[in-house]
């Protein structure tokens, strides 16, 4: 069985609104058999495409390399826009060595709940990924089952948004379209993605999930 663990801490910091959340890096980053255009820093894949949309939204260019510069650059930006990065999974085991959330084993999860107490300005909670087995949003929600909070919809169009309250303050999440590549067939398959591509045939997974993105970065 392979040990797979989370290589980067949680990003948080005292001005922290917003948390995005997601399960694990792809097993390379516990390895260290980085490929060249790797950040060494969550989300860091060269294949993720979360940086890419923040560049996206709010006109920013970032590196992509596993230089220390990559990194502090992204750092910078999450400070500014007071948004921290705190994945709920902490390790797992896996038969096989690839990134998928269902071939997780053993998982232990990270005490979401206990940063969230802790950093009093933390009002949203954004998964990277729609809810599925293993998944960030599935494990949350099996936490807050288990503690008896009370999970509320409030806007069931997607991004899916809920509602819940915790050390007396009232949270909301956000479901997001994972930025994963491996999301693309799931994208392509939706209604909503064939009907946009219909009417315009430059219509991508990218702006699929930039729609999104948007609407919730935008408004934190």
């Amino acid at each position: 069985m392979f040990f797979h663990y989370h290589p980067f801490k949680p990003f948080l910091h005292e001005d922290t609104k917003a948390i995005i959340v997601g399960t694990l890096p792809p097993p390379r980053f516990c390895t260290k058999d980085y490929k060249k255009e790797d950040v060494l820093f969550c989300y860091g894949s060269k294949d993720n495409l979360l940086w890419k949309a923040f560049e996206e939204i709010f006109e920013e260019n970032f590196l992509y390399d596993n230089s220390d510069n990559a990194v502090q650059m992204r750092k910078d930006f999450l400070l500014k826009k007071r948004i921290g990065i705190c994945d709920i999974v902490e390790s797992c085991k896996r038969e096989k060595i690839d990134a998928s959330d269902l071939g997780m084993q053993n998982i232990n999860l990270r005490d979401i709940l206990g940063f969230i107490k802790k950093y009093k300005n933390i009002n949203t909670i954004i998964f990277t990924g729609s809810l599925s087995k293993n998944s960030p949003e599935y494990f949350f929600r099996k936490v807050l089952k288990e503690k008896n909070i009370l999970l509320k919809q409030i806007d069931e169009q997607t991004p899916k948004k809920h509602q819940f309250i915790y050390d007396n303050r009232i949270f909301q999440t956000f479901s997001l379209t994972s930025p994963s590549n491996a999301a693309n067939r799931y994208i392509g398959s939706t209604k909503i993605f064939k009907e946009k591509k219909k009417i315009n045939p430059n219509y991508t997974t990218f702006d699929f999930r930039l729609e999104q993105y948007k609407k919730v970065f935008k408004s934190i």
